[in-house]
This record gives C-alpha cells, structure tokens and sequence, in this order.
C-alpha cells in the first residue's frame, strides 16, 4: 500500500497531541482555522441553497422569450447582452494586461523605476469602487466621446476595470515560469519575441485563464459602472445601443417590486452562468497545464 494512504497511528496521534500540550497557541489556531474554513463553506451552501430555493419555483418558459414585454419581462435579452459584453470586455482588455504583464517580466529592466509606478498603479486601481469607474466612464466614454448610453461604453470601462486584474495575475503567472525555458530556448537560437509566444505564453496560460476567469465573474456580475454606461434598456442592443445585462435585469426588476419572482428567477440563471463559464475556464486551462514530472 502506498504510505500515501496509510492512516495516522495511535503514537503519531500522541505525538501531535502532545506538541498541541507543549505550544497550546498552535491547537487554537489549528481550531480558528478549521471554525473559519466551516464557516466560509456554511456560508457559501446557505447562499447558493438561499437562491436556488427561491428561484427555481419560478422558472418558467415565458423568461426565456426573445423578445421582452412587460408581462413575460424575459431575461434572454439580457443573457445576449451579457455574452456580448463579456467578449467586448474582454476583447479590450486581455490584450492589453497580457502585453503589459510581458513588458514587466521580460523587457523592463531590473530597478527600473517605471515598473514600481505600473505596479502601484494597478493595485490602486483594484481597490477602487465600480461606481466610479462608472462615473469616470460616463464622463469620458458618454459625454466627451459621445458614445452615448451604449454597449461599446460599458464594455470601454468594464476593460478600464478589469484591467489591473489580468496584469497582476499575468503577471504573477509569467514569474512562475521557470528561467531555465527561457534560457533552454536562447541557447537553441530563438530571439526573445518568439521565446515568449511559443515558450513562455503557452506555459502561463493555466494563470493567465485564471485572470480572465476573476475578470469574467466580475464583469457578469457588475450593476452600478454599468448603469452609468450602457444604461438599462430591455432588449438585445446593438454596439451602439444602450442594454441591460443579466444583472442589471436582475437588479432592475428587484427595485421595482413587482417581479421579485423573476427576479429570483434570475439570480438561479446568473448563478448558473457563472459557474458554467468557470468549470469550462478550468477545463480549458487544465489542458494547457504541463504535466508533473
């Protein structure tokens, strides 16, 4: 039998019994830690338990209508409009936080005082409320661009949002690849552009997805930089057109009143589109993960 799998004797059980007696501040960590991982897990069964039991009952074929009226108030309109988004977004974005994150790791210089500025930058950017990104899009993307309540404006500050994400754990991915393929693929003759795409890229790409998948549930789940952007409008809207997306409809028939059940309804839909978008991320990045030794 593999000693992997051999359960824990009577004399190490006594062992670590007695080390908890001669460090007593080790077993009431060991105990917070276990209390806080319960918890987290309680919490998160509860919500998901919550919503489910809420919403399932009102599931029904009239919200999934193409078109939305304000007796079926589908919300199919709004899952085009958030597929929609989530690629705009992302199409904004993820080139932009790859190619920075590649300049920091490969072509910035060691010490090299901009690197610092960018870093602290994006962290900043973080921590900064959708609000005002939502603010600061309206201001810029709707009033000064004139693109007016539109899908193309909410999807520009979505990517403003999102940005620091995917450069942090680009970042953090690229890092983690070993020197040694670098230097294998210069002592074969490769130049530095060709080491990074076809060497260094590809083994990153398990925490590059990571990134975008953080960046996908925030993006799906964002109300308030949107309502400032692409506006509330029902139905599938154009590039140029003002839409809601699957939490906005959420949000918007909740402040209502009158489609609490729907709204409910809604929250099982975007919950269940969440997860799916993340268990076909992980899937994807698994494939590009380089097998263990």
């Amino acid at each position: 039998m593999d000693k992997a799998f051999v359960p824990m004797n009577k004399q190490s059980l006594r062992d670590k019994m007695k080390s908890y007696r001669r460090h007593p501040g080790s077993f009431i960590l060991l105990l917070l830690v276990l209390l806080a991982a319960v918890a987290t897990v309680a919490v998160l069964f509860f919500l998901v338990g919550y919503i489910l039991i809420k919403g399932i009952p009102y599931l029904k074929p009239s919200l999934f209508a193409l078109e939305y009226n304000s007796e079926n108030v589908s919300m199919l309109p709004a899952m085009i409009n958030t597929v929609v988004m989530v690629a705009l977004a992302l199409l904004f974005s993820v080139p932009f936080g790859v190619g920075a994150a590649i300049y920091l790791v490969d072509y910035a210089k060691k010490g090299n005082k901009l690197v610092g500025v960018i870093r602290i930058t994006t962290e900043t950017l973080t921590g900064i409320p959708s609000i005002i990104y939502g603010l600061f899009g309206m201001l810029f993307f709707n009033v000064a661009l004139k693109w007016r309540y539109s899908m193309l404006s909410g999807a520009a500050t979505l990517a403003i949002m999102v940005l620091p994400v995917i450069i942090r754990t680009t970042e953090e991915a690229l890092l983690c690849v070993p020197n040694s393929y670098r230097e294998g693929s210069f002592g074969l003759g490769a130049g530095k552009l060709r080491t990074i795409f076809r060497i260094v890229l590809p083994a990153a790409v398990p925490g590059i997805l990571s990134g975008v998948i953080l960046a996908i549930g925030r993006i799906v789940g964002e109300t308030a930089a949107l309502i400032y952007t692409s506006g509330t409008v029902a139905g599938v809207a154009g590039l140029m057109d003002s839409g809601r997306t699957l939490a906005i409809h959420m949000y918007v028939l909740a402040n209502e009143g009158l489609h609490a059940n729907e709204a409910n309804a809604t929250a099982v839909v975007l919950l269940v589109v969440v997860l799916l978008i993340n268990w076909v991320s992980s899937r994807i990045a698994r494939k590009f993960e380089v097998p263990k030794q």
